[in-house]
């Protein structure tokens, strides 16, 4: 089905190929998307990022079917003149781009301004000018804490679903106040949000917003010291990975009490392809991606990932498993957190039929084969070398 024949939209019109540029193709999720769209589709990409470490088996030149689909061009989109060129190659672009490790917005809040606010903007502008459809990631972030936090922790309303699931159309975006810098990120991509909103109000601009909720699985982040700085502090998925796969108990931020959910990569790519193949039903559209039915607090999250690990390792859990530690402590001076990230699911039911399949469970034991077959033997490495006086 790779060259996409007798492939239809969900409205039962014939699929066209169309090109795609991909702007932070190399990522984890530019990565996975790439990998669909190569495997599956007919469709072209043309890839930008600074690196490609993560496409490097899609861009082996002539051994595959789908050579010449993709080409990848070493780009900072910063400051790169050959930006709008490619833009207008395209049918469609899709912006992956951003800053989005926790650890960063406290301590670097002007690079994770800049980076998800001003470095965006020319993409919407040549999108706009050259009048090109846009796919634009953003966050369940742009939501903050929920309505419920601001309640006593006893109230019953605080387990009214009005109060905590997050609506597209409807939540509100509740930030913590200036100096608790952790908001520097959602705030920054709010405000690229209502950029993109307006550019379709008044310009016209063919636009769909994609508000991932804590997508997980192969290739996500790095491990500090592997594939990654040493004193990097990935998002939570790796962080743990990388505990468990040094033997060291996991870090527990304000006791693990925050609540989220997760989905595996490969759901949430599905719903991506929805958009880009039905642009009839997704454009002008905000879509929460997300599963509500794996919601885990941080602390279950940490013991589910133990279990797990001890399964795929076959190497037994350590004493203590898991540690508390304070977020000022962990992130330093500013951090704020979100409470509790539940996503309503009715408008991309609605628009695209979409629902995420895989459990918790499974998708933890995906990743975690993944990670201790990729990096198992390099921690080994790492950790018994010598150091030098």
């Amino acid at each position: 089905m790779a060259n996409g024949a007798g492939r239809v939209d969900l409205d039962g019109r014939p699929i066209k190929p169309i090109t795609i540029c991909m702007i932070g193709a190399g990522g984890f999720i530019g990565s996975h998307l790439c990998e669909k769209l190569m495997t599956e589709t007919p469709h072209s990409v043309i890839a930008l990022d600074v690196y490609n470490d993560k496409i490097k088996h899609l861009l082996e030149p002539d051994t595959v079917e789908w050579a010449g689909r993709i080409q990848f061009h070493r780009i900072n989109i910063k400051h790169d003149s050959r930006l709008e060129g490619l833009i207008k190659m395209a049918d469609l672009t899709i912006n992956l781009a951003a800053i989005c490790t926790p650890a960063d917005y406290n301590t670097r809040p002007l690079d994770t301004i800049y980076s998800n606010f001003i470095d965006a903007l020319p993409v919407v502008k040549y999108c706009s000018e050259n009048n090109k459809r846009l796919i634009h990631f953003s966050t369940c972030e742009v939501y903050g804490k929920t309505i419920g936090s601001y309640l006593p922790k006893d109230h019953p309303l605080r387990e009214d679903p009005s109060f905590y699931v997050l609506k597209e159309d409807i939540s509100p975006c509740i930030f913590g106040s200036i100096e608790k810098q952790r908001w520097s990120y959602a705030c920054a991509k709010q405000l690229i949000e209502r950029l993109v909103y307006a550019e379709g109000a008044e310009n016209g601009l063919e636009f769909t917003i994609v508000r991932p909720f804590n997508w997980i699985g192969p290739r996500m982040d790095f491990i500090p010291g592997i594939d990654g700085p040493s004193e990097g502090v990935p998002r939570v998925l790796a962080c743990f990975s990388n505990n468990l796969l040094r033997r060291e108990p996991l870090k527990l931020v304000d006791g693990g009490e925050s609540q989220r959910t997760f989905i595996y990569i490969k759901d949430a790519i599905e719903a991506v392809l929805l958009m880009i193949e039905n642009p009839e039903r997704a454009n002008g559209h905000i879509f929460n991606v997300g599963n509500p039915n794996n919601e885990v607090t941080v602390r279950q999250l940490a013991e589910m990932m133990t279990e797990v690990y001890a399964k795929v390792s076959g190497e037994g859990a350590i004493e203590s498993p898991t540690v508390d530690v304070s977020s000022k402590e962990f992130y330093g001076e500013g951090y704020d957190d979100s409470d509790k990230r539940i996503p309503d699911m009715t408008i991309i039911n609605r628009q695209l039929g979409w629902n995420p399949k895989t459990s918790l469970w499974d998708l933890l034991e995906s990743t975690l084969t993944y990670q201790h077959r990729t990096y198992a033997e390099a921690v080994k490495k790492a950790t018994s070398k010598p150091v030098a006086s």
